[in-house]
């Protein structure tokens, strides 16, 4: 079950199973969440989904055991990072906001905080860096949101 959560139901396993590398399973993952987000409800489904998830993640990561370590497979993260930043969005806000969202997670380095967060290790560390991706994200959608529409 702990596997089955943080790989976010499958997902994460996909692009190794394919072609036997998990490079790139964290975009997979999000965009699942990202279509689940899409068909929730903006504010509320989308902010609860966030909460669960995050608490189904710290728990799924603590129970593999993954304390110095995040394989590419586990991407509960990138499903959390993305339901935070598509909170309250439009569908063109939350293009915007994935987009920043998953530049923000893959690009660490450039956008501060990021790097850092996931610095702290453990299921803690695998969290934080998606979470903090996913403010940056939010930030971007909810800028294009109120300057665009």
């Amino acid at each position: 079950m702990s596997a089955v959560l943080a790989s976010f139901f499958g997902s994460g396993l996909v692009l190794g199973r394919i072609r036997g590398n998990d490079a790139g399973s964290g975009t997979i993952g999000a965009l699942v969440a990202g279509l689940i987000a899409y068909v929730l409800p903006p504010i509320w489904g989308r902010l609860t989904a966030f909460v669960v998830v995050v608490v189904l993640g710290l728990w799924a990561t603590s129970r593999l055991g993954l304390h110095d370590d995040d394989p590419g497979w586990v991407v509960i993260d990138e499903a959390a990072g993305t339901f935070l930043a598509t909170v309250g969005l439009g569908p063109m806000a939350m293009i915007v906001a994935f987009v920043v969202f998953r530049a923000a997670d893959i690009g660490k380095r450039w956008f501060p905080g990021v790097a850092a967060a996931e610095s702290i290790g453990g299921p803690v560390g695998i969290m934080a860096d998606d979470v903090l991706a996913g403010i940056y994200g939010l930030a971007a959608g909810w800028l294009f949101q109120a300057t665009v529409f």
